[in-house]
């Protein structure tokens, strides 16, 4: 497994597999703008790497992340505002427009405490696995302030209004299973399960066709506000150039496969791709 490490991530490609950790242990992953940085350049350095097929972000030790490091992002920018605007464009491009906008599958893996500003990343990563005993929470309301950053626009992506506004108002923790009842997270599982899990979960997608990946995942991403005419409109032109870019011509091979070869069922797995 090959290993690139900054200061405070690390990174392991495995196979197609890219795992990105979050390495601030001792401050539960709080985010620094140092590690934002890092973070920023990770995510740029993954999106047009060829053994990058998937991305799972996870951290290291008993957390996830606990959101923004309040004594070095708040504290110590305070009267720094040049510092604070760069650090506050850095930390929302990696969190949200570079990974919400990732062109592969990515996955959040939680394995302890998600707290605050934390949410951002959370949503926008595609899938999202957490142990049970995770803990989840929006305490921002006890101390003064909102969600934060772009939490409670984050929020609207996965949650129903009462949700988003309970956790929001009341500042209380759940858990993994609470966390997937109402649809913060794909699934969550027993601790002791959850790196097999999202490891078998991931390994799916290094079987499949990365281009039509990428057109499905914008596509559903994109034609969230749109209305009905403006999304026929651009799911036709994103057809359209989905079959420019897909070098292997993924479309010709299922068929092929399905009505000539008669080795393909679709929803029985991927067409078998070239080697």
């Amino acid at each position: 497994m090959a290993v690139t490490t900054y200061k405070n991530v690390i990174v392991e490609k495995d196979d197609g597999l890219t795992w990105v950790t979050l390495n601030r242990p001792d401050k539960r992953n709080a985010m620094s703008p140092e590690l934002d940085q890092e973070m920023l350049d990770v995510v740029l350095s993954l999106e047009g790497d060829p053994e990058t097929r998937v991305l799972i972000l996870t951290g290291a030790g008993e957390a996830w992340c606990a959101g923004m490091d309040l004594k070095l992002y708040f504290r110590e920018l305070e009267n720094k505002p040049n510092e604070r605007i760069r650090a506050e464009w850095t930390t929302h491009q990696w969190r949200w427009y570079r990974l919400w906008n990732f062109p592969k599958p990515t996955i959040a893996m939680v394995n302890g405490f998600c707290m605050g500003g934390a949410f951002t990343q959370l949503v926008a990563c595609d899938f999202a696995f957490a142990a049970e005993d995770a803990k989840f929470g929006l305490s921002e309301v006890n101390w003064g302030i909102l969600p934060g950053g772009l939490v409670s626009k984050a929020l609207q992506v996965c949650l129903g209004y009462r949700d988003a506004l309970y956790y929001s108002l009341t500042g209380e923790l759940f858990d993994g299973k609470k966390a997937e009842e109402i649809r913060l997270i794909t699934k969550a599982v027993p601790a002791k399960d959850l790196k097999q899990t999202v490891t078998e979960f991931a390994r799916r997608f290094v079987k499949m066709n990365p281009e039509t990946l990428r057109g499905t995942k914008q596509g559903i991403k994109a034609v969230r506000d749109m209305d009905v005419g403006q999304a026929h409109e651009y799911l036709m032109a994103k057809s359209n150039e989905l079959r420019a870019r897909d070098k292997e011509d993924g479309y010709s091979k299922g068929i092929k496969q399905f009505i000539d070869d008669k080795t393909y069922k679709p929803g029985l797995g991927a067409y078998k791709r070239p080697e």
